[in-house]
């Protein structure tokens, strides 16, 4: 009892001292979050709803991430040169234009080219978050700002993937349209774009943080490269494989819910949103285990874990045994993203996070670049089923890398956070 009181007030104590800039992106993060469960629920859907098939939504998706893949590592330059604030705004507005053209122009040109704006915009925002995150905390609670904003999101996702899956009947009965009709997911979506334009004004009081020597994250030379390419490949690796196989599988599952166990939209909704509700939790309860077993560690646990419940999510015949390893794997799986995301951050030199969320970024956005796409093709000739066995064993060998190169390492050279070329050497 003892113990959990003060885990609990040892969190309430990392919270409170959130600076405040991060506080006003948390409160981004609260609005964004919810719009983009709203969008992730009913895109898909309405895409569909227009004639097109799964093999253009991989299509979108593939082309939106390959832009975000390309403009990675410019986008580092362009960060450092605009600034994290206006890059943030320019980001949330990209993502609210590309929503809205898509909504009311859904021609197959016009959607392959607002994915291309929204890839910009995610990779405007994936090169900005970390080093923004890093320069608006201290060592103390970063752990703790990396995991709760990710879970604010998620917990707040679980709010728009609640209300999306009711949304377009809401909508349809209100304007006289089906609820799973092309002009009720429309109605729906021009919703979401007024959440996502609401969701930029606390961006607009962010200021400028008060930096120590050596605590900027301007974006280096691509020399960097060169020098730390031992310890650069062993980071960013892993976060590859997992790119990959969440490329096959995530950017589909409201389709196969919907396809395999015949659910409803308001059904898939309700499921993302306890989806969501669990990998929240699972983000927030993060930081504590990680101090107490060490941050790679919980990486590999929760990583391996969710494996064998990605295995019953695809192939249990029954909804309940698929539901519950949905919910499971999605918690598992995910609570340890921004866990990482610290760890590769502090085992860099401050002067190089740029560069490395740059890669983060790309890394990220590999597989979703290339995977949906196959995927599309896949299910339209085999279904599901082989795409989730790629998912499996990229995640195996994914798990594996975490832990040969960073775990299985000895002791004084996992914990040195300089970038040197001693560090974490795997071979």
């Amino acid at each position: 009892m003892k113990r959990s009181y003060k885990v609990i007030k040892d969190y309430g104590e990392n919270l409170a001292s959130f600076q405040p800039n991060a506080r006003l992106y948390l409160m981004n993060v609260v609005l964004s979050g919810a719009a983009s469960g709203v969008f992730r629920l009913l895109f898909n859907f309405f895409v569909l709803s227009l004639g097109y098939n799964k093999e253009f939504l991989g299509n979108m998706v593939s082309v939106s991430s390959f832009t975000a893949l390309l403009a990675a590592l410019p986008m580092g330059y362009v960060v450092d040169w605009m600034g994290r604030k206006r890059a943030l705004l320019i980001s949330g507005l990209f993502v609210a234009v590309a929503t809205l053209t898509m909504t009311l122009l859904p021609y197959r040109g016009v959607l392959l080219g607002m994915n291309i704006l929204l890839g910009l915009a995610q990779s405007l925002a994936g090169v900005t978050m970390g080093p923004f995150l890093m320069e608006n905390s201290t060592e103390r609670e970063r752990t703790y700002l990396f995991s709760f904003s990710s879970g604010l999101m998620m917990a707040s996702g679980f709010v728009g993937n609640w209300v999306g899956g009711y949304l377009p009947t809401w909508m349809g009965a209100w304007r006289g349209f089906d609820a799973v009709s092309t002009q009720a997911y429309a109605m729906a979506l021009l919703v979401v774009v007024s959440v996502m334009i609401l969701a930029i004004v606390p961006l607009f009081f962010l200021k400028k943080p008060r930096l120590e020597a050596g605590q900027s994250t301007d974006f280096m030379p691509l020399s960097y490269f060169k020098k730390e390419a031992s310890l650069l490949t062993r980071l960013i690796l892993p976060m590859l494989l997992t790119s990959v196989g969440a490329g096959l599988i995530m950017p589909f599952m409201n389709v196969f819910f919907r396809e395999i166990h015949s659910l409803s939209d308001a059904a898939v909704g309700s499921m993302f949103a306890w989806g969501s509700l669990a990998m929240g939790l699972g983000l927030m309860i993060a930081p504590p285990l990680a101090e107490r077993m060490g941050k790679i560690e919980l990486v590999v646990i929760t990583q391996g874990m969710s494996i064998p419940f990605l295995f019953l999510l695809g192939f249990s015949p029954w909804f309940g045994v698929s539901a519950g390893a949905y919910y499971i794997r999605l918690a598992l799986m995910n609570m340890s993203g921004p866990v990482y995301q610290t760890f590769v951050m502090e085992r860099v030199e401050p002067n190089a996070r740029a560069t490395v969320a740059s890669l983060v970024s790309m890394a990220n956005s590999v597989g979703w670049a290339f995977s949906p796409t196959i995927s599309g093709w896949i299910q339209m000739k085999y279904g599901f089923g082989p795409a989730f066995v790629g998912t499996i064993i990229l995640y195996i060998f994914s798990v594996y890398f975490y832990w040969r190169y960073f775990w299985y390492q000895p002791k004084q050279k996992v914990e040195n956070v300089t970038g040197s070329e001693t560090t974490a050497t795997g071979d």
